[in-house]
């Protein structure tokens, strides 16, 4: 029998990843033929690509011939950064500069995640406009991503975006949902950090804006540059722990706000909150509110199984 393919294509680098895998199953279930690519976890779901090789970057974008790259892969984690400059370098500059070149080869239209991390958090909200500082190698590197599509490719589009959170396969893959346990092991107390701002942002939204984008940019050729999207909800990390203790009527009282200036890792922004209105202009956006996408995320680890009960009855 005839399977019916959609005629737009789609290519999801990162695809095994937490935003990769929500961006992938967003443009799938929406009438895109997508084809997800990734490193480690690849096989047997997406195409096996490192992005470091560029033949097999320029073969299989020449093969599938997409209408929209959303490049998703990063070395996403500040610590690791900083750890390891070179191959974040190479993994966030340079792969991304090549992938541009090739897009722009093909007409593809790429879509480059980058981070709020590029500012230095000192005067939010941030425009698109606004003059980008990073306090990290991290935010230092995302930054200079963005300057390598845009310069390899001027029809591209760089799309900031705050912490995520959303269906995670371990607790590990989000900054947000790490502290679960933390949370529900109440026996001992938890420090949490009460002094940076965030603005915790679900997968599922992020992805849906890469596909309004995706499908605004199909009709209107003038729809390129920087946007911004974000949640609305601006939490510290103990008052998101405190909405997750909520959220599964879990205790909250072990958990210890701090109030200081962290002194390990990199450094982070206070507050960089990004202004969103240039895609709300457009009609572009979704927002989950947290309490809804956090009992969504992590109902899957809880511990003690009879609050399921109380959860979800």
């Amino acid at each position: 029998e005839d399977v019916d393919i959609p005629s737009r294509r789609v290519l999801i680098t990162g695809a095994t990843g937490l935003l990769g895998r929500a961006v992938f199953k967003e443009f799938n279930e929406n009438n895109w033929n997508a084809v997800g690519c990734g490193y480690r976890r690849a096989q047997p779901r997406f195409e096996q690509i490192n992005l470091l090789d560029s033949i097999a970057v320029h073969d299989i974008i020449h093969d599938f011939q997409p209408h929209v790259i959303v490049h998703c892969a990063a070395e996403r984690r500040p610590d690791v950064v900083e750890s390891q400059p070179d191959a974040a370098s190479q993994l966030n500059v340079a792969a991304s500069g090549n992938l541009a070149k090739e897009a722009a080869g093909v007409g593809a239209f790429l879509i480059y995640i980058s981070t709020d991390y590029v500012f230095d958090g000192t005067s939010p909200p941030y425009k698109e406009t606004d003059v980008p500082n990073p306090l990290n190698l991290y935010g230092k590197t995302k930054l200079e991503g963005e300057k390598a599509v845009l310069e390899n490719n001027e029809d591209a589009a760089v799309l900031r975006i705050p912490v995520l959170y959303g269906e995670v396969e371990r607790l590990e893959e989000s900054a947000v949902t790490v502290m679960f346990d933390k949370v529900q092991f109440s026996n001992k107390s938890a420090n949490m950090d009460h002094w940076q701002q965030r603005f915790p942002t679900n997968v599922k939204d992020v992805a849906t804006v890469c596909r309004q984008l995706a499908e605004k940019r199909m009709l209107d050729p003038s729809v390129k540059g920087t946007f911004h999207w974000s949640g609305n909800e601006q939490m510290t990390k103990y008052e998101m722990a405190c909405a997750i203790a909520d959220a599964f009527n879990l205790p909250s009282s072990h958990l210890r706000p701090i109030t200081d200036c962290p002194v390990v890792g990199a450094l982070r922004p206070r507050n960089a909150q990004l202004d969103c209105s240039k895609l709300e202009m457009l009609g572009i956006g979704q927002r989950t509110p947290f309490r809804a996408g956090i009992k969504e995320s992590l109902w899957p680890f809880l511990v003690d199984k009879r609050w399921r009960q109380t959860v979800f009855h």
